[in-house]
């Protein structure tokens, strides 16, 4: 008697034991979709830049464009590629020999990073979708006509283009070309899928 009960008891211990793994098997499945699930929801690297602040990125965009770009220009004029200076902004409001000091050449200077970090923000609140170099190209040339030939000549900060230099017309385009690709293409890259083309993304 006591063997046929230990059988009995073996056998529904088996059977429960196998329902359990059965069970266990069951749920597996589950925990397989939900780790997929957690893995999926976790926000990837390349995905942050969809949250950056537009106006401090703006900003800051803005002042190292015009702190970089600033000193290309006054290295331009310094090797007379170009007779504009690089206070030309700020002739409105100081007089035409304080532009060509030191102290004007500074001042004209920090007037160009605050010209830069409006464009800047400018263009990232209007036009940061969109995508490639181009725009902002585009953008630096409509700059240039607006300063040298719409209210630059008009506010005093430039000579007409007839009486510029064509080394200065020239260079002067080039600059705003690239200064406006500086921007455009840095806003592009932050805003837009671009970085998707990047080595690191390619292979994922």
């Amino acid at each position: 008697m006591m063997t046929d009960h230990t059988h009995e008891d073996v056998l529904t211990n088996h059977n429960h034991e196998g329902k359990t793994d059965q069970r266990t098997n069951r749920q597996r499945p589950r925990e397989r979709d939900e780790n997929v699930t957690k893995r999926r929801s976790v926000p990837r690297q390349g995905d942050a830049h969809y949250f950056t602040n537009p106006f401090s990125f703006a900003l800051e965009l803005g002042f190292f464009a015009g702190l970089i770009w600033g000193g290309i220009h006054w290295l331009f004029h310094f090797l007379h590629f170009t007779i504009v200076p690089v206070g030309f902004l700020a002739e409105p409001f100081f007089k035409h020999k304080y532009i060509y000091t030191p102290a004007g050449h500074l001042t004209g200077w920090l007037c160009f990073i605050v010209f830069s970090i409006f464009a800047s923000l400018l263009y990232t609140f209007t036009i940061r979708k969109l995508k490639g170099p181009f725009p902002g190209m585009v953008y630096g040339i409509v700059w240039w006509v607006i300063l040298f030939i719409l209210l630059g000549p008009k506010l005093g900060m430039m000579k007409p283009l007839n009486q510029l230099t064509w080394d200065s017309i020239f260079t002067e385009i080039c600059f705003f070309l690239l200064w406006g690709l500086f921007i455009g293409y840095t806003v592009a890259m932050e805003y837009t899928d671009e970085r998707k083309r990047e080595p690191e993304h390619a292979g994922a």
